[in-house]
């Protein structure tokens, strides 16, 4: 009997961006994210067979030097994308975000919530796992929905993960027969990988 078809896909938080206005929505990446992302490359470009990434330029920026480096095809999948918190600025982020977590059907004007954000970032990863069975995937993505995509596999993946990543940050899931088998961090933070996470836009932590 064959072994189960086995996909590993590298999910990349994006890297640092530098603090933007709020009518700012695609910052790119600050001087410590092109370090950084050039750091990812370094990573994964021997692995890579294909790269998928949310169309936001700070994911792009932080995985396209993956693609290039390993000569792999770059898809720019919109499902990859951030979940949107609001349709105009939020006034107390912290507190948005708190009742998203705690209540995943309840959402902001204008916004998603992350049921909805958690089930299209799912049916994303399924469709990568799905055309590339026994390869190597590196999705370039947002914080939020990587915590919701991985919380849907394991419920242990929540807010507290999602409050301790670093920009950038990397993790390996390994998934046999298209179901999730594992779940391992794959990054190394240097000492200010969380430096100036602050400053960014604080929709798009």
């Amino acid at each position: 009997m064959p072994a189960p078809p086995t996909t590993v896909v590298s999910f990349v938080r994006h890297a640092h961006v530098p603090s933007v206005s709020d009518a700012e929505r695609t910052p790119g990446l600050s001087r410590r994210g092109r370090r950084d992302a050039a750091r990812v490359t370094a990573r994964l470009a021997d692995l890579a067979d294909v790269v998928a990434t949310a169309p936001a330029e700070r994911a792009r920026a932080t995985v396209e030097g993956v693609a290039d480096a390993a000569d792999a095809p770059l898809i720019v999948d919109d499902d990859l994308r951030e979940r949107e918190l609001a349709d105009s600025p939020i006034e107390d982020f912290d507190e948005a975000v708190e009742h998203l977590w705690a209540n995943p059907n309840a959402s902001h004007p204008g916004g998603e919530s992350h049921a909805e954000a958690q089930a299209r970032g799912v049916t994303a990863v399924d469709r990568l796992v799905e055309a590339y069975p026994d390869r190597h995937v590196v999705v370039g993505t947002h914080g939020t929905l990587m915590a919701l995509v991985f919380n849907a596999y394991d419920p242990r993946y929540g807010r507290e993960f999602w409050t301790g990543l670093t920009t950038p940050d990397v993790y390996e899931v390994t998934f046999v027969d298209g179901e999730a088998f594992s779940i391992a961090r794959t990054w190394t933070p240097e000492a200010d990988d969380r430096a100036g996470d602050a400053d960014r836009d604080p929709a798009e932590r």
